[in-house]
């Protein structure tokens, strides 16, 4: 008998027990969902606005890159990317992008890093270096080209310095084979300021315990940032990167303002295309290079988020 009522008690104190524990569970989960729907309930402004004025016009963009002409509407398949692809100006314009990103966008992010460690060490009137670095950002557009016009024009001052000094015959810079070196000078000189005070940001949240620690393993200051600074700065390096990379997209403005719609092929670059192609209503090739250059943009932002995750992954397993 007694060992029949200890069976009931243990049941139902084990009964008990599970219904405390699905009614504590009901609770978490009513508040959580309550949490999630006013987070949602927030995010929906932004939402709306992302679906609106960036959704919207991408479906468009893309329905306009599988039809013949925005008149018929008539469903041409892959046609535009085969005859945008066979172009010879957008082939010419693709290549000297690629090879103004692959050389601009690494240069910005090496050199703003070196930047930020200069000024992140001990060395003397440091505000007035930070100050000479950050002067580009202030200065408006059009005067950046007026003063590159002046630098770089066939009676400009580099050649003039250049015929002076070293005896080299003067060359229209713009108008030459070596026009994009120059823009990748100016694209440097503007946006080396910004990338700077981002990995400057950067540097100054590295845990100082750990400094300090290589400090007493007696780590030599190459060590130190390469096996710990490195790896703490490895988002900022992503994020300049991308930032870096959009940047070098916006160098067309400065080019169009020097040359003009068409300038000498080793500056004609992809905005350049689309921006013909949309003064002669091609709507239908713009949109097709458009989401061609779009994917190659995306493989490259995955390519750089997979390196971040394997290096930021590192660092918190470690």
């Amino acid at each position: 008998m007694k060992k029949v009522s200890l069976n009931r008690i243990l049941t139902e104190s084990s009964n008990k027990r599970r219904e405390i524990e699905y009614t504590k569970k009901n609770i978490d989960d009513k508040k959580n969902f309550r949490a999630r729907l006013s987070s949602w309930f927030f995010l929906l402004p932004s939402l709306i606005g992302v679906l609106l004025f960036f959704g919207a016009p991408f479906l468009v963009v893309i329905y306009y890159s599988v039809v013949n002409n925005p008149v018929q509407h008539q469903f041409s398949g892959l046609w535009n990317y085969t005859q945008v692809l066979r172009n010879y100006a957008f082939r010419q314009a693709a290549l000297n992008t690629l090879r103004f990103s692959a050389i601009a966008v690494p240069l910005a992010v090496v050199l703003s890093l070196l930047l930020a460690i200069i000024l992140d060490s001990k060395i003397p009137f440091k505000s007035t270096f930070r100050t000479i670095v950050l002067s580009p950002m202030m200065v408006p557009i059009a005067s950046i080209v007026l003063i590159w016009q002046v630098l770089f024009h066939y009676n400009g001052i580099v050649n003039e310095i250049n015929n002076a000094l070293f005896g080299i015959t003067p060359i229209d810079w713009l108008k030459s084979e070596h026009a994009q070196f120059v823009i990748i000078i100016l694209f440097l000189w503007k946006n080396l300021g910004y990338n700077m005070i981002l990995f400057l940001a950067a540097l100054s949240s590295v845990p100082k315990d750990q400094l300090e620690v290589a400090k007493l393993e007696s780590a030599t200051p190459i060590q130190t940032f390469f096996y710990i600074k490195l790896r703490y700065i490895s988002s900022t390096i992503v994020f300049v990167t991308l930032m870096s990379l959009i940047n070098s997209f916006k160098v067309f403005r400065e080019i169009y303002l020097m040359t003009g719609n068409y300038p000498h092929e080793a500056l004609y670059m992809l905005q350049h295309y689309m921006n013909n192609m949309f003064n002669s209503l091609d709507y239908q090739n713009l949109s097709a290079a458009a989401i061609l250059m779009s994917f190659v943009v995306i493989i490259i932002v995955a390519i750089l988020f997979k390196v971040e995750e394997r290096v930021g992954g590192d660092i918190e397993g470690s």
